[in-house]
């Protein structure tokens, strides 16, 4: 049940929105086993005027950039899934969105299973529900 957060600095459509949504579903289900009908992902475009890396707008440098926030139930992903799954996800959105500076960022929030659940249920209750079945 990952929740993904992107705030994307380049042009605005909805190919690429669904470009990226899919790609990100996908990646999500493939490197990390998370189940796509649980992923959801929410897309924010930000111009390149308000977008700052290195105290310089990204208006004058002519690249784009993104930064994912992802969220998944601690103790589920292996160190080596992890930075496969951000390689990836690199690789994908700069197929996507052309050159990338360099300081494009994915977070991966490990979330305690007692925290946050859906449809009423924490990820802990699933998951000793679970196991007394």
């Amino acid at each position: 049940m990952p929740y993904l957060n992107a705030r994307i600095c380049a042009p605005q459509s909805p190919e690429t929105t669904n470009k990226i949504a899919d790609f990100l579903t996908e990646l999500t289900a493939e490197v990390l086993g998370k189940k796509k009908e649980l992923t959801s992902v929410a897309i924010e475009y930000v111009s390149a005027s308000e977008w700052f890396i290195g105290g310089t707008s990204l208006d004058s440098q002519g690249l784009a950039t993104f930064y994912l926030d992802i969220k998944i139930t601690e103790g589920t992903n292996t160190k080596n899934q992890k930075a496969d799954y951000i390689q990836k996800v690199f690789a994908a959105f700069e197929s996507v969105l052309g050159s990338l500076n360099p300081a494009s960022y994915i977070v991966i929030h490990e979330v305690r299973a007692d925290s946050w659940g859906y449809e009423g249920a924490t990820q802990e209750f699933r998951y000793i529900k679970g196991k007394t079945l």
